[in-house]
């Protein structure tokens, strides 16, 4: 009569199917503490005739058990292989699938063409820290502690004395301080604002301009500007300037063209006037070359500043800010 235990063993062993199962029968019937190990380990208690027959028979049933447990986990690896094969076959006569390739951000695009506009012109570029003293973000462009035009930008304080900067004009003063005239640059740069709508953003991009020399005028400022824009939308696009004010500044302007959503007739976007703002400039203020250490009356220079989100969406019939940063494929892949 065959051994209840090989019996056993070989009903547990067809109802395995997978080789965490086969390891866990094997450790039941001959691991440390299996079935047929404890059987071995008591054989010494017995009498030596019975012993040997004994030990005869549980070494046989040993044997077996290893064996087949050998050829169980032969097989059951070439039913994985043989599944692989055939869950990750490809037919290499299939046609290729299709891979949409990276472009540049509409953000980025116009960036690029704005530097490049203004490099064809003699700008080269500067830059300066997004983490800046409030000293440079205000007080050496002519804004004092306490004086009202601080309300004009909503600041991130990190503390009393430091800022996330609310404009890249602070580059102009930190380059005036190290460099002397003539001076023609650009400073292309993240800003941050608490600001956030359809039209605002906490961080957006802006390119501050300077150029300072002796006997720089106003007339120099327009016709530089009227060149960029004209370049940059187009060279029917018509160009106005209106006074402002910007403390680092004197006299200050703001620059609007002609609507591009209605050709200049008048719409919601323009709200009816058939203009739109685009950026703001200014000849530099006294004060400002005072703080940079250059003498009094010696140099005249202009300065600009445009956001880079508000041309783009402008250049591109973008009504919403939010569009550059949600990541949206479909708009991406527009430009």
């Amino acid at each position: 009569m065959e051994d209840p235990l090989k019996q056993q063993f070989l009903i547990d062993l067809n109802k395995i199917d997978s080789l965490q199962a086969l390891l866990n029968t094997k450790a039941k019937y001959i691991g440390k503490k299996g079935i047929l190990t404890e059987k071995i380990k008591i054989l010494g208690q017995l009498p030596q005739e019975e012993r040997k027959a004994q030990g005869k028979i549980l070494n046989e049933l040993k044997n077996f058990i290893e064996e087949q447990i050998k050829n169980k986990e032969s097989e059951l690896k070439q039913n994985q292989i043989r599944e692989s094969l055939t869950r990750d076959y490809i037919d290499i006569t299939f046609p290729g699938k299709d891979y949409y390739f990276g472009g540049s951000h509409p953000v980025n695009k116009t960036l690029l063409e704005i530097i490049d506009i203004f490099s064809e012109l003699g700008f080269t570029i500067e830059e300066g820290p997004e983490v800046e003293l409030d000293y440079y973000n205000f007080e050496a462009l002519n804004i004092p502690k306490n004086h009202p035009a601080r309300d004009m930008q909503d600041t991130f304080y990190v503390n009393e004395d430091v800022v996330l900067r609310t404009h890249t004009s602070p580059v102009q003063v930190r380059v005036m301080e190290k460099k002397k005239p003539p001076l023609r640059f650009i400073s292309p740069g993240k800003v941050y604002r608490c600001d956030s709508d359809v039209t605002h953003t906490p961080m957006f991009h802006q390119v501050e301009g300077l150029m300072v020399d002796e006997e720089v005028s106003f007339s120099h400022l327009k016709g530089m500007l009227i060149y960029f824009l004209q370049r940059f939308f187009g060279k029917k696009i018509p160009v106005r300037f209106r006074p402002s004010f910007f403390p680092f500044t004197e006299p200050s302007t703001e620059i609007d063209i002609g609507c591009i959503i209605c050709g200049a007739k008048g719409c919601r976007v323009c709200k009816g006037t058939g203009w739109l703002e685009v950026l703001g400039a200014g000849m530099v203020h006294p004060n400002v070359f005072k703080f940079a250490g250059y003498p009094d009356r010696k140099y005249t220079g202009f300065a600009f500043g445009m956001g880079v989100e508000r041309l783009t969406m402008l250049k591109y019939g973008i009504d919403d800010i939010r569009l550059f940063f949600d990541n949206d494929i479909r708009f991406l892949r527009q430009f």
